[in-house]
């Protein structure tokens, strides 16, 4: 019987299991990859972590986990397939929970899910190939790689209009991509990007190749109306069309919101008494490496006072 289980070995999972450590819980990662680090080894330089400028993504996420290996903390390999709940909690004792894996099944009496998010790829050739080296999905991580460049931008909402915004302070060109020949993102968004001068939304089109040997080179882009293809040179493409949290199946056990990230304020706590959020699968404003560890650590203190009967 563990004291918590934390699902998911990302930046969130790997600072729950550091805090979970030093709090001396019984308590175990469960991770489906072979490799720990979750998002960020995908990432070729993470800019913005504070006292680590310009680390690569692989060395910051191995970093991580030999943090949590340094304390000892346990990691179990398996794919989640649900939570059950054994027992609930009552004044007296606390709740059982069994966590269901493809390698077994682990009770514990809380659980930190930390199983993070997937970016919506455009499936495009070369877009797997570039990614990190071009290919982006978070601009306000990389977007200061290609300052005084160009940039492309995929998408039609708020976050990709923001990309865009936000690109066009530091890049000298800006396209923004659009299928169809209007946007969605809310109106003041639209009025502040078209009125910048580096900026060209291409409407009615959609990115059918990304091109480039080492790094982005150009993008290939066809208007879905006329058929015609337009190659685009271009320093890097920054993906935008949505994200997936990884949280389908804990659906039925906690409140979600309409895009399906678990509702929980900054300590974690869900709407099930024993289970807690942390990371990209929470819903919040920001998710970058720095608010997942926070939330890494809130969960676990949330899950000690939890343990002892203070929340």
């Amino acid at each position: 019987m563990y004291d918590t289980l934390i699902i998911g070995s990302g930046p969130a999972g790997l600072s729950a299991a550091v805090y979970a450590k030093r709090a001396d819980l019984n308590m175990a990662v469960i991770e489906k990859e072979f490799t720990s680090g979750g998002q960020i080894l995908n990432t070729y330089e993470v800019d913005n972590y504070l006292g680590l400028p310009g680390i690569n993504g692989f060395d910051m996420g191995m970093k991580f986990r030999e943090h949590a290996d340094k304390l000892g903390a346990p990691f179990l390999e398996g794919n989640v397939s649900g939570i059950e709940v054994i027992e609930e909690g009552s004044d007296t004792k606390l709740p059982v929970f069994r966590v269901n894996t493809d390698n077994g099944s682990f009770d514990t009496h809380t659980v930190i899910i930390a199983s993070g998010a997937n970016h919506s790829k455009l499936g495009a050739p070369g877009e797997d190939e570039l990614t990190g080296v071009g290919v982006s999905y978070c601009a306000t991580c990389d977007g200061a790689f290609f300052r005084s460049k160009t940039a492309v931008v995929v998408g039609g909402g708020d976050v990709a209009v923001e990309d865009a915004i936000f690109l066009a302070r530091g890049c000298s060109k800006v396209y923004l991509i659009h299928r169809r020949d209007e946007l969605r993102a809310a109106k003041t968004l639209q009025n502040e990007l078209l009125s910048l001068p580096n900026v060209e939304v291409v409407w009615d089109s959609v990115v059918k190749e990304i091109r480039g040997n080492s790094k982005v080179e150009s993008v290939l882009v066809q208007n879905v109306k006329t058929k015609e293809e337009t190659s685009l040179n271009t320093d890097a493409c920054f993906v935008a069309v949505g994200i997936t949290p990884e949280t389908d199946k804990f659906k039925e056990l906690v409140d979600c919101d309409e895009k399906g990230y678990i509702i929980a304020p900054e300590t974690g706590a869900t709407s099930h008494p024993g289970i807690y959020v942390a990371g990209d699968a929470r819903k919040k404003r920001l998710r970058q490496i720095v608010t997942a560890v926070a939330d890494g650590a809130n969960a676990v203190t949330a899950v000690q006072d939890f343990l002892v009967g203070k929340s």
